[in-house]
């Protein structure tokens, strides 16, 4: 029996709050800076970059770990990347019987993205 923490999904009405406003709108607090570079510093590693992929493009953004621990490591380095990237903010997960499945929230990825842009201008 694994000690992992199962992550209730959102229900569909809410949202995640961004993160950090654009890069180019203000300059970051020291809050946000650490906010984004954890979601980032997650997706710096090959494996977890693939896992996460895996899991966004699945159907619904969400993936059983038995649809996505082909990544040519073994299944407790699998876990481990899922992890992080759950400690990070970027899946979340529950248990459904013996298998954990795990989602991207659509706002997780809008919010990395917007951090990104450009911020918009007064028309």
């Amino acid at each position: 029996m694994s000690n992992t923490k199962v992550l209730p999904l959102l229900e569909p009405d809410e949202v995640v709050a961004p993160c950090c406003p654009p890069l180019t709108e203000r300059p970051m607090t020291a809050e946000e800076a650490e906010t984004a570079a954890k979601m980032f510093k997650a997706l710096d590693d090959p494996v977890r970059l693939r896992l996460f992929s895996a899991i966004a493009s699945h159907e619904g953004s969400e993936a059983c770990v038995c649809d996505i621990s082909d990544v040519g490591v073994s299944q407790p380095t699998v876990s481990h990347h899922l992890k992080k990237l759950k400690e990070a903010g970027l899946l979340t997960s529950e248990r459904r019987g013996t298998w954990v499945y795990y989602r991207v929230e659509p706002s997780v990825l809008a919010a990395m993205g917007k951090l990104l842009t450009t911020a918009a201008t007064a028309a």
